[in-house]
């Protein structure tokens, strides 16, 4: 068979061989990208917690999930990923759809310098488009892959709206998601892991809290069970 090939490659136009070589890049690409054998990935949203302060609406979550092998490999070779999360806060209307009050994004950049052997994030104010860049407010560096992780999967007191933009008392419904955006991936991987399992790292919750005036001392809160 290795033969067959080589002798047909020989007597192949140069245009043919080239369509060869792509052809073999892709599957070599496909290969390396391969999700691992029973593993299966999982996320969650938990200790979802929502306050009503003097100065804004701030959100707390924890975000459960493990990063896949391959996953894991792409940061090693210097790849970084982008995880985006976002919420929206509805106000109930019987007498139409339910009116979106206020929302907010933000965007975490995780990657491994090789130099300095160390994992850096990157927390960005909305969502990274090619006119906007990386316009970060927050860097962080940290000596572990865990640590690095730690930081991402939890969201702090993180302000999601106005005060005056929600009433006290009121019920409102709160929608919470967390994904892995794969388009900020390098092309030639946002081809090779379309479709692919362990590249897709993605949750979202939504409840009804009331939120409380801050003279009350209180907060909404709630338990998220994962993904609904």
């Amino acid at each position: 068979m290795t033969v067959f090939i080589t002798h047909s490659l020989k007597s192949a136009t140069p245009s043919a061989r080239r369509a060869f070589a792509r052809l073999l890049l892709g599957f070599c690409l496909c290969a390396m990208l391969a999700p691992g054998q029973g593993y299966a990935a999982g996320t969650e949203i938990t200790q979802l917690h929502v306050e009503r302060a003097e100065d804004g609406v701030f959100l707390s979550a924890l975000v459960r999930f493990e990063l896949p092998p391959v996953v894991e490999e792409a940061l090693s070779k210097g790849i970084p990923l982008f995880f985006v999360v976002e919420t929206d806060i509805y106000r109930d209307r019987w007498y139409w759809t339910d009116q979106r009050v206020a929302s907010a994004a933000r965007t975490l950049r995780l990657a491994y310098q090789p130099l300095t052997r160390k994992w850096r994030v990157n927390i960005v104010p909305g969502l990274i488009t090619s006119s906007s860049g990386l316009r970060a407010t927050l860097n962080q560096n940290y000596e572990t892959l865990a640590e690095a992780l730690s930081a991402i999967q939890r969201v702090a007191r993180w302000k999601i709206a106005d005060s005056s933009e929600v009433e006290p008392e009121s019920e409102y419904e709160i929608g919470l998601s967390f994904r892995l955006d794969l388009s900020q991936l390098p092309r030639p991987f946002q081809i090779g892991v379309a479709g692919q399992r362990d590249w897709t790292i993605s949750a979202q919750v939504k409840e009804r809290l009331k939120l409380l005036p801050p003279t009350t001392g209180m907060a909404a809160e709630t338990e998220a069970g994962g993904s609904r």
